[in-house]
């Protein structure tokens, strides 16, 4: 089967999780005997007229990638504008596969989206070829606000979410969570929706028992530093934890919006110094901190998925999360990990406390989360999941749509 994947991200250029789970789904793809072919996007501060679009091969995947057209656009500050300058320029190299020009004359069978901001391309795109559209939502606007869209920005990225979702042919979601979040959110007459989970490359992580702790504890967070990710609640944890387990730390790993809010929130609880910020780490430095770590951290208050938890489990490091959303499917509480309400500050000190009280009983825990990835988190079987989702998919009879629904309370609580 040719297929078309869209993504705003695939390697070298990776924001968050999504990147990551394109590249894995495509290599699998391609090497399962599917054409595979990714458009995706150069790295920022790219231009046409200097840096045109960019063709090659890499683990079996054609990848075309794009320049920003034009380079005009700040993503923080003008992020539609940025998003359809984006869109136009993938929707010129993906008609130039079909002309016999970078893909010599190249066809999909099936066009596969990455949440919404390819929305434009992909749908374009799949009308032009005129073959079905597959959309991964990997994460709502929605969600991440909690409901309450009271901004022009939210109810704007929420309609080009609803309108993706509406003229796909067939939605897949990584949890089941996220699969009832769709149909609430985008329903009544969306297509199928397929529940099929990231999966993880556990060669790529090698795992290490923890060493028994001569010292203070050492916890992890990594991830976006963003409201809905939670870290302030471990902030806020943090004092108590100590009370009990003197000298702990806990070291944050990743960037974004709130990071300012974030080491105020370290002050205004008086763990300024017991607080580390680290800013992005490269794979060799997240495994060394996942290695070296008592316990990683994952306090979300939404979370689609958090392919982090699987990749701590690779890497043997315990794990203490919430159960918001794809995190209370990935991990199993007191088999695989030790788990809590999402916003449960005193719930999160307890599992801690429980943890580092328990160090055994956390190794085990770790060695069972390993093991079970190799049996629900495999990304051959992702990818086999996958193609069956494009072989049925079909493209389906457009009927004019209504305006979208702006949600304007909070959702039912997933945790």
């Amino acid at each position: 089967m040719r297929v078309l994947i869209v993504s705003w991200e695939y390697p070298p250029v990776v924001v968050g999780g999504l990147g990551r789970h394109v590249h894995h789904l495509a290599t699998e793809l391609a090497a399962a005997g599917h054409e595979v072919v990714v458009l995706s996007r150069r790295p920022t501060g790219t231009d046409p007229s200097s840096h045109p679009t960019v063709t090659h091969i890499a683990e079996g995947v054609l990848v075309v990638a794009v320049a920003e057209d034009p380079p005009h656009f700040d993503f923080g500050e003008d992020m539609l504008g940025w998003t359809l300058a984006m869109g136009h320029a993938m929707v010129r190299a993906g008609v130039g596969l079909s002309k016999g020009g970078i893909g010599d004359g190249w066809t999909p069978d099936v066009v596969h989206a990455h949440d919404w901001l390819v929305a434009h391309p992909a749908i374009a795109l799949a009308e032009y070829f005129d073959v079905p559209l597959v959309s991964t939502l990997h994460a709502t606007e929605a969600g991440r606000h909690s409901g309450w869209l009271s901004g022009k920005m939210n109810r704007q990225v929420h309609s080009v979410e609803w309108w993706l979702a509406n003229e796909s042919d067939w939605l897949i979601t990584c949890s089941a969570s996220m699969r009832d979040e769709v149909a609430e959110l985008y329903g009544p007459d969306l297509p199928s929706i397929s529940v099929i989970r990231n999966g993880i490359d556990v060669t790529t992580w090698s795992y290490r028992d923890r060493e028994p702790r001569t010292g203070p504890a050492r916890l992890l967070f990594v991830g976006r530093l963003e409201y809905e990710k939670g870290v302030q609640d471990a902030i806020a944890a943090l004092p108590k934890i100590r009370r009990s387990h003197p000298g702990t730390t806990l070291v944050v790993a990743g960037e974004g919006t709130q990071f300012e809010w974030l080491r105020e929130q370290a002050r205004v609880h008086r763990v300024a110094r017991s607080v580390t910020f680290l800013g992005n780490l490269d794979h060799t430095e997240l495994l060394g901190w996942l290695h070296g770590a008592d316990a990683i951290v994952l306090p979300s208050r939404y979370e689609p998925f958090g392919i982090i938890a699987l990749e701590a489990a690779a890497a043997g490091t315990p794990l203490v999360t919430s159960t918001a959303g794809g995190l209370g499917e990935a991990v199993v509480d007191g088999v695989t990990g030790l788990s809590f309400q999402p916003g449960d500050v005193a719930g999160l000190v307890s599992a801690v406390r429980e943890l580092l009280d328990e160090p055994d009983a956390a190794q085990d825990r770790a060695r069972a989360a390993r093991a079970r990835l190799t049996d629900d988190f495999d990304w051959r079987q992702v990818a086999e999941e996958t193609a069956q989702v494009y072989s049925g998919a079909k493209r389906r009879v457009r009927h004019p749509l209504a305006r979208p629904q702006i949600p304007q309370r909070p959702l039912p609580d997933r945790g």
